[in-house]
């Protein structure tokens, strides 16, 4: 079992003194509820290193503080950007491009996004030294191919210790642009790190994708994000081919979208209590994929009402399985279906999710293993699982130092009686409110030290 990596927490982390919480079941229908959703880590890192790189002063409002945000902002100050934090406001002070110190030391945790949009944005410098460090777990998930693609372009990366891998250091001496290929199969975000870059290369940028993108969305959030901040980047259909004008960046003032992602299992709570949900600050209009849960959600029984700026979920008096779904665009989620799968009146399939076997954890293999402590019966394949309808059985279950286990397997403590979660506080990463928000709603969480 992987112990929780605490150096990653940072100083906006909550519970870390909770080794566990007991969620109690609700009576059936007895949620009945509205919540606001934290902003988008997906959208605020984004926005925060377009900030940072931009000419002039950004103000980004509703960014979401969380273990990935306090790095990224912490990762900008040491490369000495200014940047003032009040509240979920950030004022930022770009760089144009060129950043006031030449050589540091950055430590990034366990974001993902930071550890694949830092190194084109600090290789665009014309010169520098620039020593990055991840946490345990990111250290071990591989970053070769963005790597590869930005010594394509002209990068020197240095890796400290394996291959391919964290630590490692990026000689800045700027970027070529021209034409660069890079699988989309294993991470949006490799694409994203590179498209993010490609605005200050000495040429335009031409990124094209020889297979496909496992998350188009996420793409789509990074083309938008840049477009906010002045830069249009023309591409096909598909999102197979790219191009990035050299421009540079101008500083904005902003709010960001709330985070689809966190408000999913929120609407899951509805579901699977047969209660009412609404998320009082998401837009259908986002880019970001998560919203497409509402989907699954009306596929499997519930009634989804959207309104200007709201969606409401309400769950049905028993939830409809028997299908097969491709979680693909909205991987993130797969673990949330499969927490509320056994309350289903049939079996349901997940398919097409490899890659989320090399998140924070092999996601696959650890709901897997939760379900079938809990007694449901898992079939296990290498792209994804089948949940059969069950009664859980109470237990202790494993987080993984993973925030999404946690907050999905929460959800089944709302019906099952003896569910614990070891290490809540790993949900600090994306939404350190989490178990707050969920007390909130009705639920009863009991947090033990």
């Amino acid at each position: 079992m992987s112990k929780p990596d605490l150096e990653a927490r940072s100083p906006w982390a909550a519970l870390t003194d909770i080794t566990e919480v007991e969620i109690k079941p609700v009576e059936h229908k007895s949620i009945h509820t509205s919540i606001t959703i934290p902003g988008s880590k997906s959208v605020t890192n984004r926005a925060l290193i377009i900030a940072g790189l931009a000419e002039g002063t950004s103000e980004l409002s509703g960014i979401l503080r969380s273990d990935d945000s306090y790095w990224c902002i912490d990762a900008l100050r040491h490369l000495g950007i200014a940047v003032e934090v009040e509240g979920d406001t950030v004022r930022i002070e770009g760089c144009g491009g060129e950043w006031p110190k030449k050589e540091t030391d950055l430590y990034i945790g366990a974001a993902g996004t930071i550890a694949r949009f830092l190194p084109g944005a600090l290789a665009i410098s014309q010169h520098g030294n620039f020593h990055i460090k991840a946490s345990k777990r990111m250290s071990e998930r591989p970053v070769r191919p963005l790597m590869e693609a930005l010594e394509t372009l002209g990068a020197n990366i240095e890796y400290l210790q394996k291959e391919g891998f964290y630590p490692l250091r990026v000689h800045a001496n700027g970027l070529t642009g021209g034409e660069v290929s890079i699988s989309g199969k294993l991470s949006s975000q490799f694409i994203s790190g590179l498209l993010l870059a490609g605005t200050y290369a000495e040429n335009d940028l031409t990124v094209t994708i020889p297979d496909y993108i496992v998350q188009h969305a996420y793409v789509k959030i990074t083309l938008d994000m840049m477009k906010a901040f002045g830069v249009d980047v023309s591409y096909n259909e598909d999102l197979t081919e790219m191009k990035v004008p050299v421009k540079g960046y101008t500083g904005q003032t902003m709010p960001l979208e709330a985070d689809a992602s966190t408000a999913s299992y929120f609407m899951a709570l509805a579901a699977v209590t047969g209660g009412t949900v609404r998320i009082n600050n998401l837009h259908m209009d986002t880019n970001q994929p998560d919203i497409y849960m509402t989907e699954v959600y009306e596929k499997m029984g519930c009634r989804v009402t959207k309104g200007d700026g709201w969606v409401e979920v309400e769950g049905p008096d028993q939830l409809v399985g028997g299908f097969e779904i491709s979680m693909k665009e909205m991987s993130d989620q797969t673990l949330t279906l499969a927490a509320i799968a056994p309350f289903a009146d049939a079996p349901i399939t997940m398919n097409e999710v490899e890659h989320i076997r090399h998140h924070e954890s092999d996601r696959i293999s650890a709901v897997c293993t939760e379900l079938q402590k809990l007694g449901i019966e898992v079939e296990e394949y290498q792209d994804g699982l089948k949940v059969y309808p069950g009664t859980p059985k109470g237990t202790t279950l494993h987080s993984y130092d993973d925030h999404r286990v946690a907050m999905a397997l929460s959800l089944i403590g709302t019906k099952v009686a003896g569910v614990v979660i070891e290490d809540p506080g790993c949900v600090s990463k994306t939404c350190p409110t989490y178990f707050e928000l969920l007390e909130k709603t009705g639920v009863d969480v009991t947090f033990s030290t």
